[in-house]
């Protein structure tokens, strides 16, 4: 509580020049009352709802016990300094008890937070509650909820590794069997049949049902038998096949693990930005929404400079 202001002066730079000096700052402010949270829950508990700019029943009763009582019709002759403007709205809108947040309440606060400790040992209560709160406001903070879709963008750098990666398989098993690069284009089945066949020598008409399963074709399996047979690769040996054998399952591997990915991307996606995905699609929304930071700067962004992120991301 502040009383006698002329004796530090009016203005911000007076009181900021003052509030070093213990000796002037306590003629001004005083402790008035001082009521500790009951338990480490309940600190939590009020400092997430100062924060969110709401005022609790404790808060409420502590300030009608401790301040004058406001007579309707009558302009108080007292007024709160709170340190967020949204605060000192809710307690205004709820007890009529006048408000203010500017620079001079802030500088009467720095000083009272650097005096507080002489009054109070504080040392102990500020890190368990300090700590409790970070925490909370990291893991329950509702304005990130885009950050699992800013992190699955991941999904363009695991599509540029599986090309590569597909690219370096085919040249290494075509040495062995050429004749199925043109039966098998798609990378993920080029795998999945590499994979099955292993050593194209021992490829025999047994093996129709289980590339029939991978390919999806009969007609196409039959195809892959006939040119293994007269198929002009050369011979593997069993170290070359069983490195072959590794490469095209963890090729494989990194594609389900892809799809993975793109499945999630389209569920998370239809959750936070319904819209945006139907309108955009779900690869191109994600990667606007993380081209901007987060989806609330993406819904700031003007509808005239959305083509500039399109053009500065030229996988979009």
């Amino acid at each position: 509580m502040a009383h006698g202001l002329d004796q530090i002066g009016q203005n911000t730079d007076a009181v900021r020049g003052s509030i070093s000096d213990l000796n002037r700052f306590a003629k001004v402010v005083k402790l008035a009352s001082f009521c500790p949270f009951q338990s480490a829950l309940d600190d939590y508990s009020q400092c997430v709802a100062v924060s969110e700019g709401c005022m609790t029943d404790e808060l409420r009763n502590f300030l009608e016990l401790n301040l004058p009582k406001v007579k309707e019709g009558k302009k108080p002759k007292f007024s709160l300094g709170v340190a967020e403007h949204k605060i000192g709205s809710h307690i205004f809108q709820v007890t009529k008890i006048p408000c203010q947040s500017n620079e001079f309440v802030h500088e009467l606060l720095r000083g009272v937070q650097l005096h507080f400790d002489r009054t109070l040992d504080l040392d102990k209560a500020r890190l368990g509650p300090g700590s409790s709160y970070s925490r909370g406001k990291f893991k329950f903070n509702p304005d990130q909820v885009d950050n699992t879709v800013i992190q699955v963008i991941i999904l363009d750098n695991l599509e540029k590794v599986i090309n590569s990666f597909s690219m370096r398989f085919r040249e290494w098993y075509s040495w062995h069997f050429p004749e199925l690069g043109k039966s098998v284009t798609d990378n993920y089945l080029y795998a999945k049949v590499a994979k099955s066949i292993e050593d194209k020598s021992r490829l025999s008409e047994d093996r129709l049902p289980d590339l029939t399963d991978i390919v999806g074709d009969e007609d196409k399996a039959k195809e892959i038998i006939e040119a293994a047979k007269a198929s002009m690769g050369q011979d593997f040996s069993l170290a070359d096949l069983d490195i072959v054998q590794q490469f095209a399952e963890r090729l494989a591997g990194l594609s389900d693990y892809r799809k993975g990915i793109c499945d999630f991307l389209v569920t998370k996606m239809n959750d936070i930005a319904p819209i945006l995905a139907s309108l955009i699609g779900v690869v191109v929304g994600a990667r606007l929404i993380s081209h901007a930071g987060s989806l609330t700067n993406l819904a700031k962004c003007p509808s005239s400079t959305l083509q500039i992120p399109g053009s500065d991301n030229s996988q979009l």
